[in-house]
């Protein structure tokens, strides 16, 4: 009974219920705007005027989803992704003014904030009003029906609620009926948010289109990076090794001592290539990763690092390969972060499988202030999380402590 009732009291209710009542004010203002907008606009299309006005009109929905995305967060509890939009196929002026119409995602916005919105919007005022109206007016019935003149309500049969034999099994009814309240409108603003996250979320044409590229770029970043890591380590070394080789073939004969020197430099050399290469090949895909699981793998990982490493994996089954591989270079990639720049002196690592998610989360004592930067190494781990279709998220104040946490899908 006290869980059934409970709702009454919880702030949660009473934010739904503003939510609710603020959709209508929303969408009357929504509505007249992109009416008025589109309207304008599309009169206006046999002239100059009428394309720029509606591309900004497409741009004004983009503002107006995100500002619903974020009223859903913070009165609804539900997070929305942000789209990344389609962008235009070059800068001239008329690519840039049609950009806007190529996009589906754009589109669902136009729709939800002109149509969609206020219409649900005016729904959900008018259960909001009546469901808390009915039950608090039978309630505080009695404050003016009994001793208030001509105040009391009028029943069909012309009859009035003046007594108190009448008026309390009306109040009576509201007790019973208020506690109902808190669970309609939880009912509602669960419906709005559904509607919200359905029209809001990113297409999932362009978000195919979206990883599709990132994944493009990833393999031709980590293609760069081998081609740089090869010319500056192994390369070098074997051709160090070659040389080598060729001044000891050619003092073999006349100084068999110095022949032999070179021989042993060159041993040298080819040792410290294969090990380059050995490296190399554990940063493209470490073999322990494929042949032991990703537990065997962040071990083997810890234990190479240079900072100490706290690490705890729980996991059910075996992950995909491609979310193993993904979680792993997160995981070395902010150990990497530790050690090299954040002067830490300890580190933690916790994976954790949790339904279908993956959960990773890494964590370091060293001096914060990590930041996203576009082409830098995190945001290469938050486009490597959005290939496998994840989310990462980094909290890094000034002054430590860092944390890289990631949630993979592992369905």
């Amino acid at each position: 009974m006290s869980r059934f009732l409970k709702p009454l009291i919880q702030r949660r209710t009473y934010l739904e219920t503003f939510d609710l009542l603020l959709d209508l004010v929303v969408g009357t203002i929504w509505f007249t705007v992109f009416t008025t907008l589109i309207a304008t606009g599309a009169s206006l299309l046999i002239t100059l005027v009428g394309l720029p006005i509606l591309t900004a009109t497409f741009y004004l929905a983009r503002a107006a989803a995100h500002g619903e995305r974020v009223r859903a967060r913070a009165f609804l509890g539900t997070d929305i992704e942000r789209p990344t939009y389609k962008p235009p196929k070059s800068h001239s002026l008329w690519h840039r003014l049609v950009a806007p119409f190529a996009d589906r995602t754009t589109w669902k916005e136009v729709v939800y904030v002109w149509l969609v919105q206020p219409v649900h919007g005016l729904v959900n005022f008018v259960v909001a009003v009546t469901v808390w109206a009915i039950p608090l007016w039978a309630i505080t019935l009695p404050i003016y029906a009994v001793h208030g003149q001509g105040a009391a309500p009028e029943l069909w049969s012309g009859e009035r609620l003046d007594t108190w034999h009448e008026v309390i099994p009306v109040v009576i009814g509201g007790l019973v009926a208020l506690p109902f309240v808190p669970w309609i409108i939880r009912g509602f603003a669960a419906l709005d948010a559904a509607v919200a996250r359905a029209c809001l979320r990113p297409s999932k044409v362009d978000q195919l289109r979206a990883t599709q590229a990132r994944s493009v770029d990833i393999a031709m970043s980590d293609r760069r990076q081998i081609e740089r890591d090869l010319h500056d380590g192994a390369q070098q070394r074997l051709l160090s090794l070659g040389m080598d080789l060729g001044m000891a073939l050619e003092k073999f004969d006349s100084d068999p001592d110095a022949a032999r020197g070179l021989v042993g430099d060159a041993h040298g050399e080819l040792q410290r290539a294969i090990a380059e290469l050995r490296n190399l090949a554990r940063g493209i895909h470490p073999a322990v990763l494929t042949d032991r699981g990703l537990d065997a793998a962040l071990s083997a990982l810890a234990a190479r690092s240079t900072v100490p490493v706290q690490l705890d994996v729980r996991l059910k089954e075996r992950p995909p390969a491609s979310v193993e591989a993904t979680a792993y270079f997160i995981v070395a990639e902010a150990l990497t972060n530790a050690a090299r720049y954040a002067n830490a002196t300890a580190a933690s690592v916790s994976v954790r499988q949790q339904g279908d998610k993956l959960h990773i989360e890494v964590a370091d004592d060293g001096v914060g202030g990590a930041e996203q930067r576009p082409g830098g190494g995190l945001a290469g781990l938050a486009g490597r999380a959005s290939s496998v279709e994840g989310s990462l998220r980094i909290s890094s104040p000034k002054g430590g402590p860092t944390v890289v946490a990631a949630d993979l899908p592992c369905a």
